[in-house]
């Protein structure tokens, strides 16, 4: 019975696992690197301004998510240069249905605060995240878990008048300090491989004494520990008593908090910050940093897509998929990756990355070709739009000011209507807009993938009632598509999230901008920068030289 269960997680591994072939060792601008450096030392690397205080249920954005990555362990580790899902936490994964689940731990796994990692943690960690009263970013990613929808509040959402039936989902039993079992409502076929999100990490028992605390100095189990956070940098130190198999390498590492990625790139090129996990477009322009960066840049394919989402809060917008269909057309993504994006991007073709198992090409059709022409007879056939489209964005992000300029010149120029620029101060005040539902026109979007998986790139981002559908897109038809696909097969899964993935071509609810590319860079201090396959630079594994 143990090897059979067994057997059928690796199985479900394998066939999500896809990086390890899709992928490759990635798309680099020079060898691999060997390893010439050495333990200990200090590094810095560029960050940005998390939305929420680092809880692992809470962040849903790379700018907190990157951080949590390097503190919190989780059951599922995955392989820094595949993607491949491997344990972590967790001892085993075990199921005979792809419904029912047995997780056992590994003993003497430690908790930063000195306490073991224990069943309970993961259990308590996890109601805790899916009680919508604690209004946590990623309580959707439990919905599979049978007792999700006892701890939703009414249908108004007003937890005070309509409280949740209950505070725990059913689904999760404690059996002892190093078992739990996890129960679905339905068959979820890749469970095993999204619990390697950090959403799914556990949570110390001190966390439930003295929440705020808890946020002033976060206590994961991971292989860094959190120093100190404020609005300027985050510092994290070499955690003495790790217990799992990815060990840092250096003692100390400083998230610099930059609100122009730019001055980060000058302080790189000056050797006053070790890594920048992403080059500006800019100097991406005619190869210049690999001239200012000699032998320190890397470049790699990435599971990251960036796409426009059309605001819900537009009535112009809302009800008019061949408007927004026109606007799509009217945007020339291949001018854009070739000159504001230096060939760092390509055009997308779909809502899918192309590192991921499951990828279709031209799944967008012509939505997403370039002609002027018959965008403008599309725009017209459809009504229109009156007044001034805007294009919202975080101008701290790399290139974003310059892509959404490109976008609205483009769309001015071929379809006769104003559009204009807006730009946001920083990526959490442009995230709290979203969910405030002040922007009108469009928005600046980007999705880099929590878990390997054609499944991630699709239900978080448009399944009805998702953290991050910020479309507000709601068809049955896609959500029942999703809910088949989560059942079935390896064999049957990847042609339902097809289907799927065609409902988003014929609804349009957002438009696929381009497939990103990492291009990242690093001074002359530091050796063994790696990019693993969710485009992010390997803060564990780095080196210091000097």
């Amino acid at each position: 019975m143990r090897a059979r269960s067994r057997a059928m997680v690796v199985a479900a591994f394998t066939s999500v696992a896809l990086l390890a072939t899709a992928c490759g060792g990635g798309d680099s601008t020079e060898e691999p690197q060997a390893s010439t450096g050495q333990g200990g030392g200090e590094i810095t690397i560029n960050g940005c301004t998390p939305e929420n205080p680092l809880i692992p249920g809470g962040t849903s954005e790379v700018c907190g998510g990157n951080v949590l990555d390097a503190f919190v362990s989780k059951l599922v580790h995955y392989n820094v240069d595949t993607a491949e899902p491997e344990m972590d936490i967790a001892e085993s994964i075990e199921t005979e249905d792809n419904q029912n689940f047995t997780v056992t731990l590994k003993q003497g796994y430690k908790f930063h605060d000195g306490t073991e990692v224990k069943a309970k943690n993961f259990v308590d960690a996890w109601n805790f995240t899916a009680a919508a009263e604690n209004a946590q970013a990623g309580s959707y990613f439990f919905t599979p878990i049978e007792g999700f929808d006892d701890v939703q509040c009414g249908d108004d959402g007003d937890c005070d008048a309509n409280p949740a039936e209950a505070d725990s989902m059913s689904g999760l039993a404690v059996v002892d300090d190093y078992t739990f079992t996890i129960t679905t409502t339905e068959k979820v076929s890749n469970l095993p491989v999204r619990l390697g999100y950090s959403a799914f990490a556990p949570l110390p028992d001190s966390f439930f004494d003295d929440q705020e605390g808890y946020e002033a100095k976060p206590i994961g189990a991971g292989p860094f520990q959190v120093e100190s956070i404020s609005s300027t940098e985050m510092v994290l130190t070499k955690f003495a008593d790790y217990s799992g198999d990815y060990p840092a390498t250096v003692d100390k590492v400083t998230y610099r908090i930059y609100q122009d990625i730019s001055a980060a790139y000058a302080d790189v090129v000056a050797g006053n910050l070790d890594i920048l996990d992403q080059v500006p477009p800019d100097n991406l322009i005619g190869d210049a940093y690999l001239s200012d960066l000699p032998d320190r840049t890397a470049q790699r394919e990435a599971g990251s897509i960036r796409y426009i989402t059309f605001s819900p809060a537009d009535e112009q917008l809302a009800d008019n998929p061949d408007l927004r269909k026109a606007i799509s057309m009217s945007i020339d993504r291949a001018a854009i990756a070739q000159t504001v994006l230096s060939n760092s991007e390509v055009p997308a073709t779909g809502w899918v990355s192309p590192v991921v198992d499951g990828y279709q090409p031209n799944a967008c059709g012509e939505a997403c070709v370039f002609d002027a022409a018959k965008a403008k007879a599309l725009y017209e056939q459809a009504g229109g739009y009156e007044g001034t489209l805007t294009y919202t964005a975080n101008t701290d992000g790399a290139g974003n000011q310059q892509i959404g300029e490109a976008i609205c010149n483009q769309i001015s120029n071929n379809l006769g209507l104003d559009c204009q620029f807006n730009g946001v101060v920083d990526f959490a005040t442009f995230n709290n807009g979203i969910d405030s539902d002040e922007y009108t026109g469009m928005f600046r979007s980007g999705w880099q993938m929590d878990y390997p998986s054609i499944e991630n790139f699709l239900a978080p981002i448009y399944q009805e009632g998702a953290d991050s559908n910020w479309s507000d897109y709601a068809s049955p038809r896609f959500n029942e598509l999703l809910a088949q696909a989560a059942a079935a097969d390896e064999s049957e899964a990847n042609s339902l999230y097809q289907q799927a993935e065609a409902e988003l071509g014929k609804d349009f609810p957002t438009a696929p901008l381009t497939y990103r590319k990492t291009t990242v860079a690093w001074s002359d201090r530091v050796s063994n920068v790696k990019i693993n396959p969710f485009g992010v630079p390997d803060v564990a594994g780095v080196q210091v030289t000097g």
